[in-house]
């Protein structure tokens, strides 16, 4: 009979655990945002991140809470030897909130650590080539965003693309957008959306939109949205977040559709901040 309640016991602790572990986290990710921001941490953003200043004051104060928790709960590991700075965790976390000043609550909860190399890495990949023929191949990445748990980011790039914020590329956007769509598990350019009823909205805007860039690809006509973003509904989504974030004018007179798709989803305006 003792062993039995003491059972009991165990599990209603462990039930109370798992429903109470939500609320302790959004209490503590609630403390964290109140702690005053560095003015070092905002000298080092507003150098490397071009549009910082161009954000509402509102939005800065945002941005500020997610970078702290960004920081807190995420690991950062130096490859090939490369030391990992303040000003590398810095610029990524500032780039990679962007995406969460739709305050939607969730911040990349799958992503455990942030790998970063010096520059360009290679990867061996097997690829088939016929249905009997495997062959390996040495291929060149900038970044990666795995469904299970890392983002892998090359930091000459993350450089180059923050200093040149408007040419529509841009790393850290591309592979935080991936963690976004992976969230439930796969990756086919669909976040969780706030209500059931955006999936239907979401599948016609984006499917007619990756079909027309696929077709003005092929009939080589220059579009706004780079031609990467062809290669599957995965990469459309990444590479249109990227294209909303730094190109928002020529998405908004060139598709609006989409533009306002994606507004509505990261909840900001970026053709203010350029």
């Amino acid at each position: 009979m003792g062993a039995t309640i003491i059972i009991f016991l165990i599990l209603g602790l462990i039930v109370t655990a798992i429903f109470l572990s939500p609320i302790l986290i959004k209490q503590q990710r609630s403390r964290i945002k109140k702690r005053p921001f560095p003015p070092l941490w905002n000298a080092i953003i507003e150098n490397n991140l071009p549009i910082y200043l161009r954000l509402s004051p509102e939005e800065r104060r945002r941005l500020h809470g997610h970078i702290q928790v960004f920081l807190a709960e995420q690991q950062f590991i130096g490859c090939q030897g490369l030391q990992v700075t303040e000003e590398m965790k810095l610029t990524i976390a500032a780039v990679a909130c962007l995406l969460l000043l739709n305050e939607r609550g969730e911040y990349f909860p799958k992503l455990r650590s942030i790998l970063i190399y010096p520059s360009t890495y290679f990867v061996n990949q097997t690829v088939a080539v016929s249905d009997y023929v495997v062959e390996e191949r040495r291929d060149a990445r900038l970044g990666e965003s795995w469904v299970q748990d890392q983002v892998i980011l090359s930091w000459d790039h993350v450089q180059r693309d923050t200093q040149n914020w408007s040419d529509g590329h841009n790393v850290v956007l591309h592979e935080f957008a991936h963690q976004l769509d992976q969230e439930d598990g796969k990756a086919e350019g669909v976040p969780i959306l706030p209500r059931k009823s955006d999936y239907l909205v979401w599948a016609q805007v984006m499917t007619a939109e990756y079909q027309q860039l696929c077709n003005d690809i092929q009939q080589d006509i220059k579009t706004v949205i780079d031609s990467y973003g062809a290669t599957n509904p995965a990469e459309f989504f990444a590479v249109a977040t990227e294209t909303f974030f730094e190109k928002p004018q020529q998405l908004l007179e060139k598709h609006s559709a989409l533009y306002e798709l994606l507004q509505r989803y990261y909840q900001v305006y970026p053709e203010q901040w350029i």
